[in-house]
């Protein structure tokens, strides 16, 4: 299946939900830790932005990949102020982009579970088309979701979407839950937990 106009409708969704946002809540922190939702806004906005080598020395030079991307983030935060974060998710929602060996699932996954970061502090939300939702777990149980799923944490667990019909994992204990807060979860999210249900989500708590 052709992921990419499943992304670009996904983007301009997410554009359209953080129209409403204040500048407050722009200026707010996000669910991704140490990040306002300006600057995930901004992440966003680096395929288009920031080219593969410039992204990549500053991974090497911060001799990390997360405090690179975070410099890449801040730095186009720095140039594209809220409004300008959101246009470029619509002028560019038919990037084709996707990181060296991820294929579109990530850019997909990035998009949700950012979207998530940045609307669930403020009690808001978007509706995600299931077709998304079921990609995006797909992806981060199928063991390429390097960068989004550390090593071990699905280990003896199994994921039940409770919207969409998707179970991914074959562990014994078992985590249910809205798929997007599935996502959200499998990427580290804690606040999302208490959407969760299950034997499972106490050893899932317990690894974030």
């Amino acid at each position: 299946m052709d992921l990419f106009p499943v992304i670009a409708a996904e983007r301009v969704r997410l554009a359209d939900g953080l129209d409403g946002l204040s500048a407050a809540e722009w200026e707010a922190p996000s669910l991704c830790a140490g990040w306002t939702v300006h600057v995930v806004a901004a992440h966003l906005n680096a395929p288009w932005e920031v080219s593969v080598p410039a992204a990549l020395f500053e991974v090497v030079r911060a001799r990390s990949l997360d405090r690179g991307f975070d410099r890449v983030a801040r730095r186009i935060a720095g140039r594209l102020d809220p409004a300008a974060c959101v246009a470029g998710l619509r002028d560019h929602a038919g990037s084709r982009f996707t990181p060296p060996g991820s294929g579109p699932g990530a850019p997909l996954t990035d998009v949700l579970v950012h979207g998530a970061d940045m609307l669930f502090p403020s009690g808001r939300s978007v509706e995600v088309d299931p077709v998304a939702l079921a990609a995006a777990l797909e992806f981060l149980s199928g063991g390429r979701a390097k960068g989004f799923v550390p090593k071990g944490r699905m280990a003896g667990l199994a994921f039940e979407a409770t919207d969409i019909d998707v179970r991914v994992g074959d562990g014994r204990r078992v985590v249910r839950g809205p798929a997007l807060a599935l996502c959200s979860a499998l990427c580290g999210r804690a606040p999302v937990l208490d959407r969760l249900s299950g034997d499972g989500v106490s050893i899932l708590a317990g690894r974030l």
